[in-house]
């Protein structure tokens, strides 16, 4: 239905009038600036809604900024415990080759020291057996390895070679129940036998006379009995002398004195003659390396 009045402007003339109120007002304010107040205002009225319209951005950007760096810092604590476990593991190794390196300059120094001809050896297995003391070594008849060649460590005899192959041999260890080895006091000259008890730290002495003169801490060494050791090699120390009243014998007690259960390195000895060993301990400098030769 048509109305039958019509009451105001028409449609067409509002459009022309808020077009021209618009360019007025824009004409206005570039020349005059008489609508900054009412902007100012109007834009306070506004900030709130544009507030409220930004904020779902805001924290949506504000979470993934936290997730980024919670992230970054995972990587980089990630990354730090990777470089600590990699640095501690070349701490470790650094500190084995020191400990190497000084067990290797000891056993050359014992070398020097004893004045034969030596070959260093690096133990692979232990024979775990009980009462078995047993190593394998990494140098055999190739290198000149033989049945019956005294071995030892840094500091005393551990052993002797039992059995060769041509790249490896099997060490008997002093303190085996099948190993027996001709020892003297040291302070005395009083002479017996060193047996093995089987057990990684004590040796027996056999057939000490009960008026014997053996104390207690007295230093045992090789007498060159038998052809299988030479001379005045450390073996042990006495660490107990007992007299059972039904033993005609005194029961003495000794600790080897060689590292048997933490050596990694042994030296295999050959015995130089008398003019060969005066040689080597009168020319023991560094320099002169006869007591380090090797053998090829």
């Amino acid at each position: 239905m048509k109305p039958l009045f019509l009451h105001g402007p028409s449609p067409t003339f509002r459009v022309i009038l808020a077009v021209l109120l618009a360019i007025g007002l824009v004409v206005a304010d570039h020349r005059g600036r008489h609508l900054g107040a009412l902007r100012s205002a109007l834009a306070v009225l506004v900030y709130p809604l544009q507030l409220l319209a930004d904020l779902p951005v805001h924290y949506a950007r504000e979470a993934q900024d936290r997730l980024a760096d919670a992230r970054q810092l995972r990587d980089q604590n990630d990354g730090l415990r990777r470089e600590n476990l990699i640095l501690g593991a070349r701490s470790q190794q650094l500190a084995s080759l020191e400990a190497e390196n000084m067990r290797l300059r000891d056993l050359l120094g014992s070398s020097f020291k004893i004045g034969e001809r030596v070959l260093i050896a690096e133990i692979l297995a232990v024979n775990l057996a009980e009462y078995r003391r047993q190593v394998l070594i990494n140098k055999g008849s190739n290198s000149g390895v033989f049945v019956g060649q005294p071995v030892l460590d840094a500091n005393a005899v551990m052993g002797q070679v039992i059995q060769i192959n041509p790249f490896s041999a099997t060490v008997l260890l002093i303190t085996d129940l099948d190993h027996a080895l001709p020892v003297q006091v040291n302070r005395n000259g009083l002479r017996s036998i060193a047996a093995g008890s089987g057990l990684g730290h004590e040796l027996d002495l056999l057939y000490i006379p009960k008026n014997a003169d053996i104390q207690v801490g007295d230093l045992l060494v090789t007498s060159g009995l038998g052809g299988r050791f030479p001379p005045g090699y450390p073996v042990a120390r006495v660490t107990s002398v007992g007299h059972a009243p039904d033993n005609p014998f005194t029961s003495v007690k000794a600790e080897p004195m060689a590292r048997l259960d933490r050596s990694r390195e042994v030296l295999l000895v050959w015995t130089l003659s008398p003019d060969q060993r005066q040689d080597a301990l009168s020319g023991a400098a560094p320099g002169a390396r006869p007591a380090a030769e090797h053998l090829p």
